[in-house]
This record gives C-alpha cells, sequence and structure tokens, in this order.
C-alpha cells in the first residue's frame, strides 16, 4: 500500500518554497545598505552570545514579509532574541525601516532561504520557537511539495527546538491548515492546540488581506514533545 502524497515529500534540488520574483526601488537598496549591517547576523554558525552580545532565548520567524509581527514581537519581548529569515528584499527593507522607527533592539535579520540557514548555521536545541506565519499556501496539489510544510522541515525544526519548543503557524487559506494538520499528525512529535492567537500580532499584511476577503484565519500551535 502506497504511502499518502501529501504526507512523502522529500527535500528535492530546485524545488523551492517561494517565487523569487522581484524588484528593488532605489529605496530599496538605500534601505539594505544603511539599515542592514547593524541588524544582520555573522557569518557562518548561529552563535547568540557573538550575534546578539547577550544570552537569551531565541526564536526565529520564517518568512517575515514586511516584518510587522516581527517588530510587533520583539516590542513585546525584550528578553527574547528574534532572527528573521524572508527572501524578498523590498521585504526586509520595509521591515528594517519599522524596526528602526519602532526602536527595537533585539530584532535581528538574515536575507535568504530558511532551509539552508536552518540546517546549516543553526545548532541543534538551540531554539525557543518558530514562527511560520502566512507561508505561501501553493493551493494546487500538484504544488503541494512546495509548501513549507512537510515532514522533513517538521524534523528539521524538531531538531532545532529546545524540548518543550514551539512551532507558531497562521493561515488563512483552508487547504494550508488542512495540509498542516494531517503533517503535524503524521509526524507524531507535537502537540497541537488549535485557536490560539498570539495577542501581540497585529493584524496586518496577509491577514488583514485574507480577512477582508471573507476568509477566517487558522492558529496553529505546536509544542515538541
Amino acid at each position: 500500500m502506497g504511502s499518502d502524497p501529501v504526507l512523502d515529500h522529500e527535500p528535492r534540488e530546485g524545488v523551492r518554497t517561494f517565487t523569487p520574483r522581484w524588484r528593488n526601488s532605489p529605496l530599496t537598496d538605500e534601505r539594505m545598505a544603511t539599515l542592514l549591517p547593524s541588524r544582520s547576523l555573522p557569518e557562518g554558525p548561529l552563535v547568540p552570545a557573538e550575534a546578539f552580545g547577550r544570552t537569551a532565548p531565541v526564536v526565529l520567524e520564517i518568512g517575515s514579509g514586511h516584518g510587522a509581527a516581527a517588530v510587533a514581537f520583539a516590542l513585546a519581548h525584550p528578553e527574547v532574541d528574534l532572527v528573521t529569515v524572508e527572501v524578498h528584499v523590498p521585504g526586509v527593507a520595509r521591515m528594517l525601516a519599522l524596526a528602526a522607527e519602532a526602536g527595537v533592539e533585539n530584532l535581528w535579520t538574515h536575507p535568504g532561504d530558511a532551509l539552508p540557514f536552518l540546517s546549516e548555521r543553526v545548532s541543534p536545541g538551540s531554539l525557543a520557537a518558530v514562527h511560520l506565519f502566512f507561508p505561501d499556501p501553493w493551493p494546487k496539489n500538484k504544488h503541494a511539495k512546495r509548501r513549507f510544510v512537510q515532514q522533513h522541515t517538521l524534523t528539521l525544526i524538531a531538531s532545532r527546538l529546545v524540548p518543550g519548543g514551539v512551532l507558531r503557524i497562521a493561515t488563512d487559506k483552508d487547504v494550508y491548515a488542512e495540509h498542516t494538520r494531517a503533517q503535524l499528525a503524521h509526524h507524531g512529535r507535537w502537540d497541537v492546540v488549535e485557536g490560539e492567537r498570539p495577542p501581540w500580532r497585529p493584524d496586518a499584511g496577509f491577514e488583514a488581506k485574507g480577512v477582508r476577503a471573507g476568509r477566517s484565519v487558522t492558529e496553529l500551535t505546536a509544542t515538541l514533545r
């Protein structure tokens, strides 16, 4: 009996969870040049004491978009160092400007792909939580292999979390919610609570767009067993 095709996707060379299409405006280039250096990470393995000047809980946000949730989380949790990973450079630039305006001091960013960052630069058992808010849903079944939440990504995230660490996922797409529930249940290492919206996350970006379109938001909090 074959395995469920939704649950058997393994990493494949050339298969991305994002579409790298954008153009940088002069404002984006200016923001990246002036604001990124103070919030970028040292090369090589992520060592919190060296990267942040202190040893504190580290949270990773995958796909931070324009940064509204990231900045809000950092402001609400000054005791935590937040690392954002985002491929969309204009989004990174807007987040950097928002963070500078808000006076955030505990937000850092890596403009790039989350999977190699997690696998190559983040040490096992070093993250307190991982946030994945409104990822690209890739709604067609033939593109399901491109959805970020897969068995291999859940295994990778689990290996990077501390015992009892948390994976928070939010989506306004029913197909992605169903996909994520199935992936988490099949993986078997997560205790999942549904419906708890973080009070610090603003109603902005993709969330606000989804709500305006009449879609409901699914909140999944998965705690590592």
